[in-house]
């Protein structure tokens, strides 16, 4: 057996009681014949690997071999290999920076690497509704004949796992680039540490309960003075290399700035499993992995309900967070936990996972009301009037986007559609706009630049605000995505429930990937 490098076990609650067994007994049957059919050669191209969890033993299956795995005291162990280990590169360094990933487009999991596959897959099968096989598409994989687009997320694999992750301003080293990488649930703690948040448990680094993540000490420097005000700023479904090397060219001029007064992780910080959207945000906001704070995927099921959990429509962003855990925090609740009330005033701008937030966008619309909506995004500041009219996506983000600015921009001043605000201690601005173009066009295209250079621009607007404000310089922030995002193959296309079916299978697949066996194909929706 092989003892691998620690990942952190679980701290805290996970789901509503202890983790899972994994996979019960009576769909063991139907599981294997899925297995069988999903690791067959036919599948390959678009399948990379299964994911399951059995008494408690992880196992990923490929067509070219397996490995099996568990958990001990601080860390992971294998149990079994057979053929060629589909997790045997776990490093989180390949394919950067931009050259590299150009230089090996979509590649065969033999020569891709899966970062803390461990500790990400583990932490999945924690939660009583993950599904009892997660299917892992391929880089190749294009979804085109399920709805998809050419720029994809939601695999293990380190492009479509690698964020873009820079941290700056007051109380944070100003190294530049370094060749290093992060997790997404070490972002809340070291938010939290940086301002001076308390601790829940003596001096441990502990922010948050059933925390994940851990605080990275080594980017910080505090000892001259912590920062009055963090702002975090999120690049939606940004590629983490198209960012840095825009950056390098200086078509990122606002992110520029903020590097040269910080440290940016080359390698970038890693999204938990599966690396999706709301999943992904719960975690950076609140430190703990999907499975362990309950928001599982864009959609999943959930056997102790008999529904559907779908989190990721317009009618459903308002209220996604009904689905957290009990006890899950955010870092507003660390800052409420820590400040006294009159200097622990915290806004959501534009963000669904707004848990504990004073202010959030999504108030609005579960009061019933809606802000000011431009009817169009025609002649928007700070938006690239080429993309606009072919791609409503591109529209419709950049309406989303120019709503986001208003209200930052208008926090930071004091004031805001008839209202006046305090100074926020921590101030989070979602920007959507590069997941819509990087989908559409993939992470390399004009689309793609077109809109890094749009949000770079708006992110600019809210560094000319806080100077406005007079508070620039005693500010912290943190640039992040929520995943990265990979270009695929437009010929290697495929579904493989039609395999499944075809075997006589009957199932659920939530979200694409997450299988639940033997259950019916219409349920009520949570």
């Amino acid at each position: 057996m092989t003892t691998l490098r620690p990942g952190p076990a679980p701290s805290g609650d996970v789901g509503s009681g202890p983790a899972p067994a994994g996979l019960a007994p009576e769909r063991e049957e139907a599981a294997a014949r899925a297995l069988e059919v999903l690791t067959d050669a036919a599948l390959d191209p678009v399948v990379d690997m299964v994911l399951c969890c059995r008494d408690g033993v992880y196992e990923a299956a490929a067509h070219t071999g397996r490995v099996v795995f568990r958990r001990v005291d601080g860390g992971y162990e294998r149990l079994e290999v057979e053929g060629e280990d589909p997790l045997a590169d776990q490093s989180p360094e390949r394919f950067s920076p931009l050259a590299a990933e150009l230089a090996a487009l979509h590649p065969h999991r033999r020569d891709n690497a899966y970062p803390n596959a461990f500790e990400t897959v583990a932490q999945l099968f924690d939660h009583p509704a993950a599904p009892d096989l997660c299917v892992i598409h391929s880089a190749a994989h294009n979804w085109e004949d399920q709805g998809g687009h050419r720029g994809e997320h939601g695999s293990l694999d380190v492009v479509q796992a690698r964020a873009p992750f820079v941290i700056a301003g007051r109380g944070v080293r100003a190294d530049g680039f370094v060749a290093a990488a992060a997790r997404l649930v070490d972002v809340a703690p070291t938010v939290a540490h940086l301002l001076g948040c308390r601790p829940l448990d003596g001096d441990d680094g502990t922010y948050l309960p059933g925390q994940d993540g851990r605080v990275l000490l080594e980017v910080l420097d505090v000892e001259g003075g912590r920062p009055r005000l963090v702002v975090g700023v999120l690049f939606d479904g940004t590629n983490a290399n198209v960012l840095y090397d825009m950056v390098r060219r200086g078509e990122a001029p606002n992110v520029a700035r903020l590097v040269e007064r910080g440290t940016a992780f080359e390698h970038g910080a890693l999204s938990s499993l599966p690396t999706v959207t709301l999943a992904n945000h719960t975690s950076i906001l609140t430190g703990r992995h999907p499975g362990h704070h309950g928001i599982l995927h864009n959609a999943w099921y959930d056997r102790r309900t008999g529904r559907q959990v779908v989190t990721n429509s317009s009618a459903t962003w308002p209220t996604a967070m009904r689905h957290v855990e009990g006890g899950t925090e955010s870092i507003h609740h660390a800052v409420h936990r820590s400040f006294p009330h009159d200097a622990a005033f915290s806004a959501s701008v534009n963000e669904p996972a707004d848990l504990g937030a004073d202010y959030s966008t999504f108030d609005f619309f579960r009061r019933g009301e809606v802000p000011p909506i431009p009817r169009s995004a025609e002649g928007l500041p700070h938006t690239s009037e080429r993309f606009v009219r072919p791609s409503k996506d591109y529209a419709w983000s950049s309406i989303v986007d120019h709503m986001g600015i208003d209200q930052a921009c208008g926090i930071i001043s004091g004031h805001y559609r008839d209202a006046s605000y305090p100074l926020p201690r921590f101030l989070w601005v979602n920007f959507t706009l590069t997941d819509a173009a990087m989908h559409e066009g993939g992470p390399h295209s004009e689309i793609a630049a077109a809109a890094v250079r749009d949000c770079d621009a708006r992110l600019g607007e809210v560094l000319a605000a806080l100077e406005r404000r007079g508070v620039l310089d005693d500010c912290a922030f943190v640039l992040v995505a929520d995943h990265g995002m990979e270009e695929t193959n437009p010929e290697v296309r495929g579904d493989w429930d039609v395999a499944l079916r075809d075997a006589g299978l009957t199932f659920r697949d939530e979200g694409y990937g997450f299988l639940y066996l033997g259950e019916p194909a219409e349920v009520e929706r949570a």
